[in-house]
């Protein structure tokens, strides 16, 4: 079995190396053609698999193989398909693969599932185009509004909603893609995107929390004058502000002792000429942690601190919090469920929280959720460099495999398994 389904496995991440704008990495944007094209493909996987496939008005795929009582809870599990610009062929892709195979393997044994299984395939996951993650799980939940069709916009201008109606979908339906059927659990596996399950030996990671971000952006007005003519003393360098707040946010950060993280990826200078002091500065400031408390304890010491820096440089500043998610901690009962599985197979495991946000931190809100982690090398993703190993996917798979076939039967209660 395990040949096969490796082979098989193989075959289908192959495959979806080819779904791609770009030959380094994989550019897969969300809606984009490659999407698309890519999405059929795994239409196909999932009809090949038996399934009978929907669509929702938001573009998320569900793959249902029915249950000997079909008004029993759903038992679901899925991931996505779109990726970072140059990402990799992991982040996602393994998580849809894996729940397609892990219906093959139903297949092929004959199990009858009392519960009906569902595997969904959740649109723009990834932030990268509209600059708004987990957009497909948020609209399956019915946490997605429709005045954020219109204001969400990518680099070329194109909203939402438009290209909504360029794949065929109608915007004005948007609430008839939140999810009414019972879910009795989701489950979802994805490579860790760190380097802990490498540095330990692990085969796999039970995670305990689903870290959530507080994104603020911060637009420092400086004046841009000239580099050789504007004294030290009567400069207002946008840049040199944007500098220190930069070092604040680490700083604060590494004084959280390991609550959280905090990071300024995005930074956009103008004028951007190396003989004009620079004036107005967008910076992206991203702070995650699986506790709340410590969320709102940074950025509360934060954001006096910013103005009081802009302040001293007679700066204007505007700060504008873009998202403040919920984190997700994983219900015990879940991770011991998955801890049991690993142990009964011998695949060796550890526990450990998710640094990064996944579909399944929504879906939490509404039914038991468990993830499951594999190692990537180096703990790169997002990357052209990202890398998994077949036995680790396999293993994580079979993982699935086992807790999908304990939750399908009816007899089975969390309560009861731990």
């Amino acid at each position: 079995m395990d040949m096969l389904s490796q082979e098989r496995l193989l075959h289908n991440f192959n495959a979806m190396k080819e779904f791609t704008d770009t030959e380094d990495g994989i550019t897969r944007l969300a809606f984009s053609d490659e999407d698309w094209r890519a999405r059929e493909f795994i239409i196909g996987l999932m009809k090949k698999a038996g399934l009978a496939v929907r669509s929702d008005s938001f573009g998320n795929l569900i793959g249902r193989r029915e249950g000997s009582d079909p008004a029993a809870d759903v038992v679901m599990f899925g991931s996505h398909i779109d990726s970072v610009p140059k990402g990799g062929n992991f982040d996602g892709v393994m998580g849809v693969l894996a729940s397609i195979e892990v219906i093959n393997w139903l297949n092929e044994n004959n199990f009858v599932s009392e519960n009906p299984l569902e595997v969904v395939v959740f649109m723009a996951e990834e932030s990268s185009r509209f600059g708004a993650a987990n957009l497909g799980s948020r609209a399956f939940c019915g946490t997605l509004t429709s005045p954020e069709l219109d204001a969400l916009v990518d680099d070329m201008g194109i909203s939402l909603a438009d290209m909504l109606r360029y794949r065929g979908l109608d915007p004005a339906l948007l609430a008839t893609a939140k999810y009414t059927g019972k879910i009795k659990s989701f489950i979802e596996i994805h490579i860790e995107q760190g380097k802990l399950l490498e540095a330990a030996g692990k085969q796999i990671g039970i995670v305990t929390g689903i870290a959530a971000p507080t994104r603020l952006k911060i637009i420092l007005a400086g004046d841009a004058d000239h580099s050789g003519a504007t004294p030290m003393h009567l400069r207002h360098d946008g840049l040199c502000a944007a500098a220190e707040i930069i070092l604040l946010v680490e700083t604060l950060a590494k004084e959280a002792k390991g609550q959280l993280v905090g990071t300024v990826g995005a930074i956009q200078v103008s004028p951007g000429v190396m003989n004009v002091i620079p004036g107005r500065v967008e910076l992206g400031v991203d702070i995650r942690s699986i506790s709340m408390p410590a969320k709102v304890h940074m950025v509360k010491l934060l954001l006096p601190k910013i103005k009081e820096i802009a302040a001293q440089r007679d700066i204007p500043v505007h700060i504008k919090t873009i998202v403040n998610e919920t984190p997700v901690i994983i219900q015990e009962m879940v991770q011991d469920a998955l801890i049991n599985i690993c142990k009964e197979a011998d695949y060796s495991y550890m526990k450990l929280p998710s640094g990064a946000g996944h579909d399944a931190m929504h879906l939490a809100a509404f039914a038991p959720t468990g993830m499951i982690f594999i190692p990537c090398k180096g703990g790169i993703s997002h990357n052209p460099a990202e890398s998994a190993s077949m036995e680790h996917i396999v293993a994580a798979t079979d993982v699935l495999y086992q807790v999908i076939c304990k939750l399908s039967q009816k007899e089975f209660s969390w309560k009861q398994s731990v």
